[in-house]
């Protein structure tokens, strides 16, 4: 009875919206470059028509920062699996004269939030509560990061850098073959979380240009436009959230929405080989890992050894190793755990993490511990370089892709499941098989340990690269190898972005690659070195843009998914 009274609601839903269907066959309206020239200004995201909206904003005499706010808001349109309003993120910013700031937008426990509210009386992980649902959400962080980074930074007026959203929400776009994938496979999540049947979901499959119109979310953007972060955190919007969590039991309350802050963090800033690197501090693990990782690898000519042979493979693998062990052991949010970042960098301690370093066996990780001190895959990235030189490079994330598959009713948005990403137990593997432990277990306002890396690079005082990718924990590993080949391996930045990749966590103790990522000889010398090496879908989505000698850009998307590059 309930099923069929179900069909029968949503046969009615449907037919609102068969104005749509009727569009279907409409050509398809937009490219889709994934690599441009530019002379003055540069954007590339996860969608064309994201990338397109940044481009506009810059036309028009708006600044880096005033293009991430049109392309942040526009992805939670046309992105929904990982572009949000609900959820949070880090913005790296250098403006033309090299000044740098970091900006945590992550998102926050609730107060009612427990240590122990993923597990049972035995102290059992309950992994779905933590990953689907209402009781997943920790309290956004979108919309005031990227008000407070307007605040400080933008330039055109702020109603101005939401329109683009707007008409896209209001009007609808068209989806890509890939978008209509992913909704039909997530139609039964969207069904099971939700109390109403929301405008993801339809009776037949999506197919490939089908309109997706979001009535609701556009109403809400308008709200947001018209009041800032208050029109988010405070009044209509705020007073659904809030009743959302009321019809599902969930903890986010008024209080947290009205508390929110984002937070303007020292950058982690190091040197390497010549190069200066701008990255997220903690509650990012990206960028220590980053460091750690590059300086483990030390001058090990590693040129010379070849891109994606055995020997290089191995040494990289190891490297990853052992700072994904030191992830798990050290690092959390820094508001509430004294993250030990200088030391984890310090040369003498890299050293001594590579001593035990084997040029012809696999380490086991078992044997690979966090070392003694003295002292979700899915995201989205995209990177912003305006004509006067300054960058921004933003990634963002639901965490899992449509994150706790709840939608905010009346709202149109979709909420995170970010709460995931703290450690439920020590020693428990989260939705990415990472391994936590007190350092990121859960306490009330506290951030979710992250592997976000947008990282903007700069060579003798010039801007030279801006990168990031989605991923999880694969998204430190495939900025790491990115810039490997852009800087050591000399690969066209086309090359270095579209090349297979390979991925090494500590736990689980396996070298993950692409398909068709190795040769096979590679794999089994791999393997007689004692490696388990697996098998796996792609990893990340790369966005990068290289500034070239002649002073030109050069904007790569990633070949993995709809990613588009454009620029002028």
């Amino acid at each position: 009875m309930m099923d069929r009274l179900f069909f029968a609601l949503l046969t009615i839903f449907t037919l609102g919206h068969l104005h749509c269907r009727a569009q279907k066959y409409v050509p398809f309206p937009y490219r889709i470059e994934k690599e441009v020239l530019a002379d003055s200004a540069a954007v590339v995201s996860a969608h064309p028509l994201a990338t397109q909206a940044g481009l506009d904003i810059l036309r028009q005499g708006g600044n880096a920062v005033d293009a991430a706010v049109a392309v942040q808001f526009a992805l939670a349109v046309v992105y929904p699996q990982a572009g949000n309003i609900g959820g949070g993120g880090f913005l790296i910013y250098r403006d033309k004269n090299g000044g740098t700031a970091a900006l945590d937008f992550r998102e926050k426990a609730p107060a009612a939030a427990t240590e122990t509210m993923y597990q049972d009386t035995a102290g059992r992980v309950l992994s779905a509560l933590s990953r689907f649902g209402i009781f997943a959400c920790g309290v956004p962080g979108s919309v005031d990061g990227m008000w407070q980074a307007h605040r400080k930074y933008g330039r055109l007026p702020w109603p101005l850098l939401l329109k683009p959203a707007i008409q896209l929400a209001d009007k609808g776009y068209q989806i890509t073959g890939q978008e209509a994938m992913q909704l039909n496979e997530e139609k039964g999540n969207f069904i099971r979380y939700n109390k109403m049947v929301p405008v993801f979901v339809q009776v037949q499959d999506w197919q490939a240009g089908d309109w997706l119109i979001q009535k609701d979310l556009a109403t809400t953007l308008h709200r947001i436009a018209g009041a800032g972060r208050d029109g988010f955190y405070t009044g209509p919007v705020a007073a659904l959230l809030v009743h959302e969590m009321q019809k599902h039991n969930g903890l986010i309350t008024e209080a947290d929405l009205k508390n929110y802050t984002s937070v303007w963090r020292a950058p982690l800033e190091f040197d390497w080989q010549g190069l200066r690197l701008v990255c997220m501090p903690p509650p990012s693990s990206g960028g220590l890992l980053l460091r750690q990782m590059l300086g483990m690898l030390g001058d090990t000519g590693l040129s010379a050894s070849g891109l994606h042979t055995a020997k290089t493979v191995h040494r990289i693998v190891e490297i990853e190793r052992r700072a994904f062990a030191d992830r798990a052991e050290h690092m959390g949010d820094p508001d509430f755990w004294p993250v030990p970042a200088q030391a984890l960098a310090a040369p003498d301690y890299l050293a001594l993490r590579m001593a035990d370093f084997d040029p012809e066996k696999a380490t086991s990780s078992g044997q690979v511990k966090a070392g003694k001190l003295r002292e979700s895959e899915e995201t989205t990235h995209f990177n912003i370089v305006d004509a006067q030189g300054n960058a921004v490079a933003v990634t963002t994330t639901l965490n899992d892709s449509y994150g706790s598959r709840v939608v905010v009713g009346g709202a149109g948005f979709i909420l995170n499941n970010e709460m995931d990403d703290f450690s439920a137990k020590p020693g428990a593997p989260n939705l990415y098989g990472a391994i936590g432990g007190k350092a990121n277990a859960i306490a009330p306002g506290k951030r979710p340990l992250s592997s976000m890396t947008p990282t903007i690079i700069s060579e003798n005082g010039q801007l030279s690269l801006v990168v990031g990718t989605p991923g999880g924990t694969t998204i430190p590993t495939s900025v790491f190898q990115v810039i490997l080949n852009v800087y050591i391996f000399d690969l066209p930045l086309l090359d270095a972005v579209h090349q297979k990749r390979f991925h090494h966590q500590w736990l689980p103790d396996a070298i993950q690659i692409e398909e068709g990522g190795l040769p096979e000889e590679v794999v089994g010398r791999l393997e007689q070195m004692g490696h388990t090496v697996k098998t796996r879908s792609p990893i990340g989505r790369v966005e990068a843009i290289l500034r070239q000698a002649d002073g030109k850009l050069r904007a790569v998307a990633d070949n993995r998914g709809d990613d588009a590059a454009g620029g002028y």
